[in-house]
């Protein structure tokens, strides 16, 4: 009997961890991933206030306005701002969940694939934003 009290507790356990898990620590990576997902789609409608709305308070410093932003982005970032298509790849979620990094291989408009590393980060309200990007050229897919 003593046993199968033991073996009851010991299988209780886990499940009690997971009801006393706080709501705040969902996995953040779909979060992130749907936030990426929103900008694209903003950037793809030519919607330069949307956005501008997923970028960090830094990034925002850096562009104080959504006109300079979405010209940065135009300029500098064309694979993001008019995907051919676009997948998430690995992610990986640092400081308890306060930053997250996503790759997102990126087809272009050109026929040329691209790797872009996001940054978001997790803001006070608990929502994420983008806080930077960083562009791989994929040459092995040439001609592919």
């Amino acid at each position: 009997m003593r046993h199968r009290f033991q073996s009851a507790l010991l299988l209780a356990i886990p499940l009690l961890g997971l009801m006393l898990t706080p709501a705040g620590a969902a996995d953040p990576v779909p979060l992130a991933q749907t936030v990426i997902k929103n900008q694209i789609a903003a950037f793809l409608a030519d919607d330069g206030a949307a956005a501008y709305g997923f970028a960090s308070p830094n990034i925002q410093k850096l562009y104080p306005d959504k006109d300079r932003f979405f010209a940065m982005v135009k300029r500098s970032y064309q694979p993001v701002y008019h995907p051919g298509n676009f997948a998430f790849g690995r992610s990986k979620v640092l400081g308890d969940g306060a930053t997250v990094l996503q790759e997102v291989l990126i087809s272009g408009d050109a026929g040329d694939d691209w790797m872009a590393v996001y940054e978001l980060e997790r803001e006070p309200d608990g929502s994420y934003r983008i806080n930077g990007v960083q562009m791989l050229r994929n040459t092995a897919s040439k001609g592919i």
